[in-house]
């Protein structure tokens, strides 16, 4: 099992920036933590990719935040960052940390965090 914690959204203007955490705590049946990233869902609209790493640093972005946004992770802490510059009113929306993880017995399981809610004003 493994329980993703959230924490930094907010309320920002239009130009401003943020930065969400994200920490992993792993269960003793997980054996390691994969991949780890971010997901936002605005109102409406289905859940989409924001940005994910790899547990060797690949990461990779949605087109709309390249160059905007910027994830990182510590291996060593299961904790996983997305700076977020020059937000604009649509990246309003809540954000989701998610995972992949190994399990003991070599099964991949994904995980999600509980959401934060992020919103930009105009």
């Amino acid at each position: 099992q493994v329980q993703l914690v959230e924490s930094g959204g907010g309320l920002v203007q239009a130009g401003g920036s943020l930065r969400l955490s994200c920490a992993a705590s792993v269960g003793r049946s997980m054996f390691s933590i994969n991949s780890m990233g971010w997901y936002r869902q605005a109102p409406g609209k289905q859940r989409e990719l924001v940005a994910t790493v790899t547990s060797g640093d690949i990461t990779n972005y949605s087109d709309s935040v390249k160059g905007r946004f910027t994830i990182s992770r510590d291996n060593a802490k299961n904790t996983v960052s997305l700076q977020m510059n020059r937000l604009q009113p649509e990246d309003t929306g809540v954000y989701y940390c998610w995972t992949i993880a190994t399990g003991l017995g070599g099964g991949r399981f994904q995980y999600w965090g509980q959401g934060t809610q992020v919103t930009v004003s105009s």
